[in-house]
């Protein structure tokens, strides 16, 4: 992959920051995308103790899982401290009846070093955050080692059609990348066999949202921290000039007195598998022999 289209994690962090007080009135697809799977819970079997909710900004999540699996604890994982503030006050201060402990630790820390215990999650839920990960393979890595065996892993994230739009219409205007990157559905599940996991289930839709005009997605995709955080970014916002080209090839897809706005979702499914055991319990290690050693 081109470095400059390599996420910037500083900036990644510093935007998140930023937009946690203006992230929920803006994130409405984000909101949607999360109801979404959620309802897909509703088709798996599982209980889990504990739950990572990876990447949980503002804790859009937190209500719906609490409600599903009350018996379980939640930790919310966040790069961004204030986004995690304002989580936190999703859930009531209450203690759970059965364990004494609170139903929700918030940690702030990084999807691509997980600071918890090997084996440690029942599941690992992630709604539209792996797109900002430096390096997918990692994250998917560290997600695989927290998983307890027959653990879950249930995530959405952006494909590359995600923006195409105002790509295109940034397009040859300078040197610099304007757009952030989007791994490709059939790349992640790639992705999922080499860190580990069984049974991958992937699929998309795509949702259009339009516009009156490009700054309203601009500040929209402000107001949700989405901005560019590619390490390739322009050092500044770009002058009047570069602003009035882009919106110009912009206008050239307006319909219907509107400009269109594709996001491209991907969802996804993967497990840890349990460890295979003989008949008297005891582990099975598979051994393969090698050519021109075993014959």
């Amino acid at each position: 992959m081109n470095d400059e289209l390599l996420v910037d994690k500083r900036q990644v962090r510093r935007s998140f920051e930023h937009a946690a007080a203006t992230y929920d009135d803006a994130a409405v697809l984000q909101h949607e995308v999360c109801g979404r799977v959620l309802e897909r819970l509703d088709y798996i079997k599982l209980e889990p103790a504990t739950i990572l909710d990876a990447g949980s900004g503002t804790g859009n999540a937190l209500a719906g899982l609490a409600r599903r699996y009350p018996r379980a604890r939640i930790v919310a994982l966040d790069i961004a401290l204030a986004m995690l503030a304002r989580g936190r006050s999703r859930l009531p201060k209450w203690k759970s009846l059965l364990t004494g402990r609170s139903p929700l630790a918030a940690v702030c820390g990084d999807i691509e070093q997980l600071p918890l215990a090997a084996g440690s999650i029942g599941m690992v839920w992630s709604n539209l955050a792996l797109q900002w990960v430096h390096d997918l393979q990692q994250a998917l890595g560290e997600m695989q080692r927290v998983l307890a065996p027959g653990g879950l892993l249930m995530f959405s994230t952006f494909g590359p059609d995600t923006l195409k739009e105002l790509r295109g219409a940034y397009a040859g205007v300078d040197r610099h990348t304007h757009v952030n990157r989007f791994i490709d559905m059939h790349d992640i599940g790639d992705m999922l066999v080499k860190a580990g996991f069984a049974d991958p289930v992937i699929d998309m839709e795509t949702f259009t949202l339009t516009y009156a005009d490009v700054r309203e997605l601009m500040r929209d995709l402000k107001a949700i921290g989405a901005h560019n955080v590619t390490q390739g970014r322009p050092a500044g916002l770009g002058g009047k000039t570069l602003l009035g080209t882009v919106a110009r090839n912009y206008e050239t897809l307006r319909r219907d007195g509107r400009l269109p706005a594709t996001f491209e979702v991907v969802y996804g499914h993967a497990w840890k598998a349990q460890p295979r055991v003989s008949p008297g319990g005891r582990p099975v290690i598979e051994i393969k022999p090698q050519k021109g050693v075993w014959g």
